[in-house]
């Protein structure tokens, strides 16, 4: 069986309204090869991982990591953000049978010009290669995480500015 893909439209307003993307997705063994780094990564930089972990399933594992990948360094995310966009392909004419690897020089003339567009087609590869949708778990995660700001919902507040 060939493996999955999605087209992905952009339409959103921008310099990127109307182009037409394709993400392929990995073979098994490269996408393992991704998501065991991803969780090497994480572990390396201090993330902690639920006593739960194994239970969480692809969907949870996939929120977990993509929130977290914010908080590891620049050198550890980076490679694997950019192999997330190797999987995508532009369309650039009508013609759907042609397809190409993206143009992305950092400068004039690259294929995806809106930091949204990056956004939407990684969160689309996300989908594709997990079956669910991000934005969804991490609304799940958010509420599941307790506070960090040292205010709950049960923490009584003062309207009085504190003394010092």
């Amino acid at each position: 069986m060939a493996r999955r893909e999605i087209t992905v439209t952009i339409e959103a307003e921008g310099r990127d309204k109307g182009k037409i993307f394709l993400i392929k997705e990995m073979a098994s063994q490269r996408g393992e090869d991704w998501a065991t780094r991803l969780l090497l990564a994480l572990a390396a930089n201090g993330v902690q991982v639920p006593d739960n972990f194994f239970d969480m399933g692809m969907a949870g594992v996939a929120a977990m990591g993509i929130r977290a990948i914010g908080g590891m360094p620049w050198g550890a995310a980076k490679p694997l953000l950019d192999e997330m966009m190797s999987c995508v392909r532009i369309q650039p004419g009508s013609d759907e049978r042609i397809k190409r690897a993206l143009i992305d020089t950092g400068s004039d003339g690259d294929d995806i010009e809106e930091i949204a567009t990056r956004v939407q087609l990684r969160e689309a590869w996300i989908t594709l290669h997990t079956g669910f949708s991000i934005a969804a778990e991490l609304s799940k995660l958010r509420t599941a995480a307790p506070e960090t700001n040292g205010i709950g919902e049960d923490t009584e507040t003062s309207q009085q500015p504190s003394e010092q």
